[in-house]
């Protein structure tokens, strides 16, 4: 059977587009869910795997209707291809249930993982080279040097409370407790 799954993030998005597509390929059900793809508790998707059986098939408009990442993505087929069924998604023109299309949807999620594992590298080489520059990210702290110290003094010699201390500093209680 050709199960067509289709999703939006929004509750005022529209699936029409989607579900034509899908009815044109054949989908003789169709699950949909009107969620955030990130997440990866979707109701719909979740019948649909359950109700899954060998031999059936998923198609999607995009993969990314399926999945937000290519680790979810991978999830997921995987867990597709353990009940023996099949995935097609047909914008990109990947279907699991051929060899061609299973060698072009795993070269595809291996161009995919590099480019990822390139952009980390690429982010903790721009980290390294502005702290050498004396660059540090993240946000600057809430308290100065001498305002550390004042609460420090605060509490030991005035013997302040600390919601005490983070109302007068306009700081949370627990920045307080840091310092």
């Amino acid at each position: 059977m050709i199960l067509g799954y289709a999703r939006v993030s929004t509750e005022d998005q529209n699936l029409d587009a989607q579900l034509d597509a899908l009815k044109g390929s054949g989908a003789q059900r169709i699950f949909s869910d009107k969620i955030s793809g990130s997440l990866r508790k979707r109701p719909e998707l979740d019948r649909l795997l359950d109700q899954l059986r060998e031999g059936d098939v998923i198609v999607v408009t995009k993969y990314d209707r399926l999945a937000r990442s290519l680790r979810d993505l991978l999830d997921i087929v995987e867990v597709i291809k353990a009940r023996g069924a099949g995935f097609r998604s047909l914008a990109e023109d990947i279907d699991t249930t051929t060899p061609a299309g299973r060698l072009v949807f795993h070269v595809f999620a291996s161009i995919a993982q590099f480019e990822r594992e390139r952009i980390s590298e690429r982010t903790k080489e721009g980290l390294e080279a502005a702290r050498k520059r004396g660059r540090f990210g993240g946000r600057p702290p809430a308290l100065s040097e001498a305002q550390r110290d004042e609460v420090r003094r605060m509490r030991d010699e005035d013997g302040r409370a600390l919601p005490e201390i983070a109302k007068l500093f306009k700081v949370s209680t627990k920045t307080i407790r840091r310092a």
